[in-house]
């Protein structure tokens, strides 16, 4: 059982000093931070990155934040200490963090994880089942919510039907394609290196397209015997939208919940209408989603893909790894 420290100790933290690359982002002392009444004090043990993790370095989401920063949101742990008014909780339990507080994001929209210690609202505790490690709980909330969401609130996928995942090497994507085998559906997923194809094709994907290529959307229409899928998951924006929406079936769905390339996208209305297609909006997780993962994790049902786990001082190369987009799955720092 962790010790609870004295809020007037410190941790050791990845603090972000100045935004921009790399060198913004140093190991160090900071304080403990505060219980409230009706706040849990988590030891941290694992605590998965995220895209965003860089975005908040670089300045590009948090620049209202007050800096030294602490992201990360994805943590599992065990309860070091509870405020007065907790009930139900106590030191020891082994836990994971709903990174969703009160419509903010920890490790964005306030201090995060990424630290020895971490305070979050009693109400944003899930209890981890027996069997499901640090590392694999803290790589579900973010990616893996957010793409069952996607998939299954959101895309409404069924089993026999046939899902396309663009971007399916990422964390969110082998989420995608992990949790749509499990559903029972047949599974297209694009990625632009022959190494991460592979790696697809072994995690369960049924056909592996090269996004790279000029003709991936025509690839998709020619495996799916021209009918196209049943549903796109594009997170990719302007770069591919508008191959997205022709190589969806009539009477199928599109559904995104992000833009990388780009925000702007031309739609090909024709293809819209004639083919009465559905576009669908998805934004991030909610605690059902969280709860159903761990779940599968301890039946056995979802193996999440982990691409390696560093220690807090490595944080720096964690991070560009995942900024070079150069892992296949999630990145876990261990504490």
């Amino acid at each position: 059982m962790p010790e609870a420290p004295s809020q007037s100790e410190t941790m050791r933290a990845a603090l972000i000093v100045e935004r921009g690359g790399p060198e913004g982002r140093i190991v160090g002392e900071h304080p403990v931070p505060g219980v409230g009444a009706g706040d849990v004090l988590v030891r941290v043990r694992a605590c998965s990155l995220n895209h965003l993790d860089v975005f908040v370095r670089k300045g590009v989401a948090g620049q209202h934040l007050p800096l030294p920063h602490i992201s990360g949101g994805d943590i599992a742990g065990e309860i070091a200490a509870v405020g007065s008014d907790v009930t139900g909780l106590e030191a020891g339990q082994r836990i994971l963090i709903d990174p969703l507080v009160g419509g903010k994001a920890l490790g964005e929209d306030m201090q995060g994880g990424l630290a020895e210690y971490a305070a979050v609202p009693a109400t944003n505790i899930i209890a981890l089942p027996e069997g499901v490690d640090y590392v694999r709980a803290a790589a579900l909330p973010i990616a893996y919510g957010t793409a069952r969401r996607q998939l299954i609130t959101r895309g409404g996928l069924q089993a026999g039907e046939t899902v396309a995942i663009l971007g399916a090497a990422g964390g969110l994507g082998t989420g995608a394609v992990l949790i749509a085998k499990a559903v029972g559906a047949t599974v297209i997923a694009c990625a632009s290196s022959a190494e991460k194809r592979e790696r697809l094709t072994e995690l369960g994907a049924d056909i592996v397209i090269d996004s790279s290529a000029e003709d991936w959307g025509a690839q998709i229409w020619k495996a799916t015997g021209k009918q196209g899928v049943d549903l796109m998951v594009d997170n990719t924006g302007a770069a591919t939208w508008q191959s997205s929406i022709r190589a969806t079936k009539a009477g199928g769905r599109v559904v995104t919940c992000g833009a990388t390339s780009g925000y702007e996208v031309t739609q090909f209305q024709p293809y819209v209408w004639v083919r009465e297609l559905d576009i669908r909006g998805s934004n991030g997780w909610r605690r059902e989603d969280l709860e159903a993962l761990l779940a599968m994790v301890a039946s056995g049902d979802l193996e999440p893909v982990i691409d390696r786990t560093f220690t807090l001082d490595q944080i720096r190369e964690a991070e560009q790894l995942l900024e070079d987009r150069a892992v296949i799955g999630k990145v876990v720092i261990t504490l």
